[in-house]
């Protein structure tokens, strides 16, 4: 991407995502999720990145769960104390999402005095304290959980949405009225997702009401309700509210001292009457019509304003001074990367037209749980942030190194930077939707074709093995993710010849390399030792010496087969490497020499791999197998931890755009024998088990030998999902075959349908 703007002096602020949410009588609690509640030693890592404000949460629910005479204010204590060490200017978050503790709720009239007396309790605490956000996102929080009903108190009527936001406008109101008599200087920072509604045509008038709704949080802060007429008839004829409650508001509100703006990639919605085109987790209805309200960007994208539109109305509307406080995107790293600096050029650009622009919140620095479903299930789905803290210990990844740029007021130089975000290619993604809730706030990318990539200013990748399956699976998901690359066949790059080497790296300037080539028939390797090491050990030591000369970053693989299986736990990145046969040899001295010629390489080891873009993986094999009512051998002494492809290829360009370096363990996570994943798979895809024919090793005339065990895990942090999700899905990609045994309807669902659902 181009920046539009060489200004980077923009603060960047930072934020770590709090929520506290209720479910029924169950309480979801993102800081125990994330860890940071044990880990205070994340204030540090925090500030080391350079930022100087954070959004910190002082929360209700955690602190006075049982009353405030019972508070228990000792976790706060320590870190309020650490980040003023630290030189850290904390915004204090006392309500996010949550609907405060068990003995009151959004709708309980005596909501607005019972969070006002929690806000006095923490003012005279901490007088110290200067900015606040009372309650994050009202409206947002009040339409979840009163008009969509999926947090407490799980109510679906306009009449609860109304109380909601209201009772949250006042608590608000009142709260910051009594801290500002502790805290003469205290301001209010008011955070609101902001959207927009596009529709068709005949839903025009309901987009014209949500446009409106939108406001309304901080409409009434301001003092410009009177001014939304929509929503003061709305809150009387259908919110049930008399007009002395709205009058208060008229005579009684507290207009922000800085806006904040959250806008996310599904922020701006579409509403289409025609609803057969979308899935049915999609439909509402209004009394008049019904509908389907999705995503923009999987509707028409070429309407969506963006952040600089949505900013700049903010801007027109109130007058104040605006922040950006979240931005998050959970989706692929360099699509973060790309999200943040857009909202940063947006920024900078209005700030040059005049617009007063405070700061930009890199959000969910340590990244999120289960927002993909709105929190409302427990599938610890993980979307990192600035560090991702799935092995327990915080990982920078390259969000942690973009946001030190811009706290330095460095312009950043990831190469990724160099291309567009998928949301910008408007003439060249097709969308697909996912049939779940889990799947709906992501859009799914069928295919982004490959003229978008040509772009002779954009440094490529390397992918070496242009015919190999794993070296086309790069290939083909860079292309999905708008990373150049140039697939290089053993023709047009011979790794064991050096000077070619360095000739194609002067020629093209890569800044990554990927070796996804090599000598992997693991028996004929007994034979021919020779070519074997050739390509598996001499070649990515040519590699790494060329990656460390020219400053390009390297991607090379290792295998299981470095062990020898005389264990019953499975290997970690730190095991000790015995191989049993001839590949694994050459894959073991690979790692090796290649670290000590390159410390910065990263090494993956990975284990049985398929994937839906080759016909000669296992699974494709067995499914053939099947179809063809076939007996399939396999064996049931070995135990392995398969892998699919498009999740290794995702998660490895993910950690070399992090700069990963090292040894990395990176599978489906689950120990099976070829036997039980042979049993699984025949389930998934309700294929007749009984052709599978579980046999000892040395029946299949294997000439090397495997170990018994080479099944892997990572101390780094579980990066794929399970093997039962990434089997579904292996299933899901292969076309429909009449002659297989899935029932119409069940897991191979009109898969050409799903296709041409892509908008």
């Amino acid at each position: 991407m181009t920046f539009k703007t060489k200004d980077f002096s923009i603060p960047v602020w930072g934020g770590i995502e709090c929520t506290v949410h209720r479910l029924g009588n169950n309480f979801g609690d993102q800081l125990q999720r994330n860890g940071h509640e044990a880990r205070v030693s994340d204030l540090k890592l925090i500030a080391e990145l350079g930022i100087k404000t954070l959004r910190y949460p002082i929360i209700w629910e955690r602190v006075a769960p049982h009353g405030i005479a019972k508070a228990d204010w000792s976790w706060v204590d320590e870190r309020l104390g650490l980040l003023k060490d630290l030189g850290i200017n904390p915004i204090a978050g006392l309500l996010h999402h949550g609907s405060g503790p068990e003995y009151t709720s959004l709708i309980d009239p005596d909501f607005p005095q019972k969070f006002t007396e929690f806000a006095v309790a923490v003012a005279e605490r901490y007088p110290w304290l200067e900015i606040f956000t009372p309650i994050n996102e009202p409206l947002t929080t009040a339409r979840f959980s009163c008009l969509y009903g999926l947090w407490y108190p799980h109510l679906k009527d306009d009449r609860a949405f109304s109380t909601a936001v209201l009772n949250e406008c006042k608590a608000t109101i009142l709260a910051m009225r009594e801290i500002k008599k502790i805290i003469p200087n205290a301001k209010l920072l008011q955070t609101e997702d902001l959207g927009k509604c596009h529709g068709t045509k005949k839903m025009q008038y309901q987009c014209d009401f949500e446009n409106e709704r939108r406001w309304v949080s901080l409409d009434i802060l301001a003092g410009k309700l009177d001014d939304n007429t929509t929503m003061c008839n709305f809150f009387r004829k259908f919110g049930g509210i008399k007009q002395a409650t709205l009058d208060f508001f008229s005579d009684n509100y507290y207009p922000p001292d800085i806006i904040g703006i959250n806008h996310y990639i599904t922020s701006e919605r579409f509403l289409d009457e025609d609803r057969k085109k979308y899935p049915h987790w999609s439909y509402a209805q209004n009394g008049k019509h019904t509908y389907a309200d999705v995503d923009i960007l999987r509707a028409d994208i070429h309407k969506r304003d963006g952040h600089y539109k949505i900013l700049k109305s903010v801007a027109a509307r109130y007058n104040l001074p605006i922040a950006i406080t979240e931005v998050h995107l959970g989706s692929s790293r360099e699509a973060q990367l790309r999200w943040f600096m857009e909202a940063y050029d947006a920024c900078s650009i209005l700030k040059e037209e005049g617009v007063d622009i405070r700061a930009i919140t890199a959000w969910s620095l340590l990244g999120a749980y289960d927002w993909n479903s709105l929190l409302t299930q427990d599938n610890n789905f993980y979307e990192s942030g600035a560090f991702d803290v799935r092995a327990g210990k915080p990982r920078p990844t390259a969000v942690a190194k973009l946001i030190q740029q811009l706290c330095e007021k460095k312009s950043p130089n990831h190469p990724v930077l160099q291309a567009e975000g998928w949301w910008k290619n408007t003439e060249h993604v097709h969308f697909a939707f996912g049939e779940s809730k889990n799947a709906r706030t992501l859009p799914v990318i069928e295919q982004m074709f490959p003229e978008n990539l040509a772009n002779e200013n954009v440094r490529p990748v390397f992918i070496i093995g242009a015919t190999g399956t794993l070296g086309r699976a790069f290939a083909h998901i860079c292309s999905m993710r708008n990373i150049s690359y140039l697939l290089l066949s053993r023709k047009e790059m011979d790794i064991v010849n050096e000077e070619q080497v360095e000739a194609l790296f002067r020629e093209h300037e890569p800044w990554a390399v990927i070796n996804a080539a090599g000598f992997v028939r693991v028996d004929d390797a007994e034979s021919m030792a020779d070519l074997c090491f050739r390509e598996n050990t001499c070649g990515p030591v040519v590699l790494a010496r060329a990656c460390l000369k020219f400053g390009a970053r390297l991607l090379t693989f290792s295998s299981d087969l470095v062990f020898d299986g005389k264990t019953k736990n499975p290997y970690c990145e730190t095991s000790v490497t015995a191989p049993l046969n001839m590949y694994g040899t050459s894959k073991a001295y690979a790692e090796k020499y290649v670290l000590a010629e390159n410390p910065t390489t990263l090494v993956v080891r990975t284990s049985a791999f398929f994937g839906p873009w080759d016909n000669y993986n296992f699974l494709a094999q067995m499914k053939k197998s099947l179809l063809n009512e076939k007996p399939f051998l396999v064996s049931n002494d070995q135990t392995i931890t398969p892998t699919y492809i498009p999740d290794l290829v995702n998660n490895c360009l993910d950690l070399l755009i992090d700069q990963a370096e090292g040894i990395w363990h990176l599978t489906n996570a689950t120990t099976v024998t070829w036997s039980e994943f042979a049993m699984h798979a025949a389930n998934v895809a309700r294929l007749d088990k009984k052709l599978i024919v579980p046999v000892a090793t040395k029946a299949l005339g294997l000439r090397a030998t495997r170990p018994s065990y080479s099944a892997l895990k990572s101390e780094k942090g579980i990066l794929l999902p399970e093997l039962s999700d990434a089997t579904s899905r292996f299933f899901e990609h292969l076309p429909y075959e009449k002659n297989s045994r899935a029932p119409s309807g069940d897991f191979y669902e009109d898969y050409h349908q799903k296709k041409s659902r892509a908008v």
